[in-house]
C-alpha cells in the first residue's frame, strides 16, 4: 500500500463527538479534506450545521446531530441516526468534553463532578460500546479517544477532569482487548492547545511564562497539529497498533526544567 493510500479517507464516515470547535472541528476538516464524510455532533445544532457546511465547501458530504454524551438515550440516538444515515461507521472520535476547574475538592459539588464524568467518560464508555461492537460485528474500523496530559499530571483544581480522563485511558486498553482484532481502539492524550476553550489561561503572561521557559516547544499546540495523529490512528498506516496512548502535548509532560527549581 503507498503512503498516499495510507491516508485516503474516500468512502468512509468518520464520526466526531464535539466536532464544531477547538481539535473536533479541526480533526472533521482534516478527514474531510482526506475524503471522508463526517459526522458531526454535539450540543448545539447551529454550530454542527456550520461545520457542515464547511465540510462542503470541501466538496464532501457530512451531517449534524444534536446530543448530550452524557446521556445514554442520546448516544443511542446518535448512533441510530449515523447508520440510518450512513449505513456504517469506520471511524468513530470520542472528542467532546469539558474541563471547568474545580474550587476544591470539599467545595466540588456533585452535580460539577458528575457533570465532569459524564461527559468525559460515561459518554465515550456508551458510544464506543454502541459503535464498537456494530464495527466488531460488520467491517470493522476504528476508535479514538480524546484524552488529556492531566491524566497523568493530575493537579488538585483539575482533579474530576482528571480522574475521568485517566479512566478514558483505560476504557481505550479495555476496548482494544474487548472489539479486537476488527476494531482497533486508540488514544490521543493532548496536552495545552490553543482553543476556544483554553482561551481563558492559553493567553496569560503565567502560561506564556511557562510554556516559553519549561514545555520544550516552547508554547501550546495549534488544533489542526492533531489531525496528523488521528489520520495515522484511524488508518491502515497504524494496522498493527492498538490499546495505544499516544501523548501530543509539544513535551508540556516531560518539562525542560522545573519552573521551581531555580534553573
Amino acid at each position: 500500500m503507498s503512503i498516499a493510500q495510507h491516508h485516503d479517507f474516500a468512502g468512509k464516515v468518520v464520526v466526531i463527538t464535539g466536532g464544531s470547535r477547538g481539535l473536533g472541528h479541526a480533526m472533521a476538516l482534516g478527514f474531510a479534506a482526506a475524503g471522508a464524510n463526517i459526522a458531526i455532533a454535539s450540543r448545539k445544532l447551529d454550530a454542527c450545521e456550520a461545520t457542515v457546511a464547511e465540510i462542503r465547501a470541501l466538496r464532501r458530504d457530512g451531517s449534524a446531530h444534536s446530543i448530550h454524551v452524557a446521556k445514554w438515550e442520546d448516544c443511542d440516538r446518535l448512533a441510530s441516526e449515523v447508520y440510518h444515515r450512513w449505513g456504517r461507521c469506520d471511524v468513530l472520535i470520542n472528542n467532546a468534553g469539558m474541563s471547568p476547574l474545580a474550587p476544591s475538592s470539599i467545595d466540588t459539588s456533585e452535580d460539577l463532578f458528575d457533570k465532569v464524568i459524564g461527559v468525559n467518560l460515561k459518554g465515550p464508555f456508551r458510544l464506543s460500546a454502541l459503535f464498537g461492537s456494530r464495527m466488531a460485528a460488520g467491517d470493522g474500523g476504528a476508535i479514538i479517544n480524546i484524552s488529556s496530559t492531566a491524566a497523568i499530571r493530575p493537579t488538585p483544581d483539575t482533579a474530576p477532569y482528571a480522574a475521568a480522563k485517566a479512566g478514558l485511558n483505560a476504557l481505550t486498553i479495555a476496548y482494544a482487548k474487548e472489539y479486537g482484532p476488527k476494531v482497533r481502539v486508540n488514544c490521543i492524550m493532548a496536552g495545552p492547545f490553543y482553543t476556544d476553550v483554553s482561551k481563558v489561561w492559553a493567553h496569560t503572561d503565567e502560561f506564556r511564562h511557562l510554556s516559553q521557559t519549561t514545555f520544550p516547544l516552547g508554547r501550546a499546540g495549534n488544533p489542526d497539529e492533531v489531525v496528523g495523529a488521528a489520520l495515522y490512528f484511524a488508518g491502515p498506516a497504524s494496522s498493527f497498533t492498538t490499546g495505544a496512548i499516544l501523548t501530543v502535548d509539544g513535551g508540556a509532560s516531560q518539562p525542560k526544567s522545573s519552573p521551581h527549581s531555580g534553573h
